[in-house]
């Protein structure tokens, strides 16, 4: 008798992230059930597996249930730039609660472990640096980037709860910023931001003095962390992954614009609130866990990615 493939549910699989993960796992022997609702996702960036039998594609809200008989669920359903989690704050909440609910609900039910996207949000602004994940984090429960921050912080919470009183197989995993190509041009983020305007000869909007830091981590490398961390059977996180690479947020639009046009120049805007003025993670878990580094530069991650706007910018024209 053949031996059935091990299944995958990825919620938000449509999406920036969620597309790669499905690359992987497919390339890795998995059947994969991609869940999007598509709000920020995209059919486009899982097209290319529409024709295969070990891939489904399935438009669905996991505010609502779904049901499924599966080995594995990665919970990445969620808007994660500001422009796009702020525009309807109380439907992001939901996702963030309601919907892992819902994933851990169905973790429990078919016995499957289950990997929760969280996010370097969950230290808000923080006091400890580089950011290590015993810290409890510096965030507003109150202002206009709660929806997110303290939504996916209510998300662990389940998540450990879940494991503790139902023993559910949890992984939990931090992400920091990451780009690549698959993000949407009008993403919102600052990498996404800088390259879209630079291309469209257009100065480059820097918020603040724009020597607030961040910490850039290609697409690739941030899929392998995911990938090996929800392999491992050791460790239930917390974990942080995200490439160590602190530079502001001016180092980065310099180096956008001596790329792309350098008769560019900088325009500075009033900084959003709650905005964080230091972000750089402290991967020594990741490398002992998972024995996981990220491999490329920014100056190499940039190069790979700008000529995917240059494309998806064209076709708009």
């Amino acid at each position: 008798m053949r031996k059935l493939k091990k299944s995958v549910l990825i919620t938000g699989g449509a999406g920036f992230i969620g597309s790669f993960l499905c690359d992987r796992f497919l390339t890795e022997g998995w059947s994969v059930i991609c869940l999007d609702n598509l709000f920020t996702g995209s059919k486009d960036n899982v097209k290319q597996h529409l024709g295969n039998p070990d891939f489904e594609f399935v438009r669905h809200d996991i505010i609502d249930p779904y049901l499924a008989e599966v080995d594995l669920i990665l919970n990445f359903a969620c808007p994660a730039s500001p422009v796009h989690y702020q525009h309807n704050a109380i439907k992001t909440i939901k996702t963030n609660v309601l919907g892992t609910m819902n994933m851990l609900g169905l973790a429990k039910r078919v016995g499957a472990r289950i990997l929760q996207a969280s996010t370097s949000e969950v230290y808000g602004d923080p006091e400890q640096h580089p950011q290590t994940e015993s810290y409890v984090g510096n965030v507003n429960p109150i202002g206009i980037r709660s929806c997110y921050d303290e939504g996916k912080r209510v998300a662990e919470t389940l998540c450990f709860d879940y494991q503790r009183e139902c023993n559910v197989d949890i992984r939990v995993i931090r992400i920091f910023n990451t780009y690549g190509p698959r993000m949407a041009p009008d993403d919102g983020r600052v990498v996404s931001n800088f390259i879209t305007q630079a291309i469209q000869g257009q100065d480059l909007t820097i918020y603040g003095d724009g020597l607030q830091t961040r910490s850039f981590c290609f697409v690739e490398d941030l899929v392998e962390g995911i990938y090996r961390f929800s392999q491992q059977d050791k460790y239930s996180g917390p974990v942080n992954l995200g490439n160590t690479g602190e530079f502001t947020v001016l180092d980065l639009a310099n180096k956008v614009i001596a790329s792309i046009n350098p008769k560019l120049k900088v325009i500075h805007k009033e900084l959003p609130l709650d905005d964080p003025k230091i972000r750089q993670p402290d991967i020594s878990f990741a490398k002992k866990a998972i024995d996981w580094t990220p491999q490329i530069t920014l100056d190499q991650g940039l190069e790979r990615t700008i000529p995917y706007f240059k494309e998806c910018l064209a076709l708009r024209l």
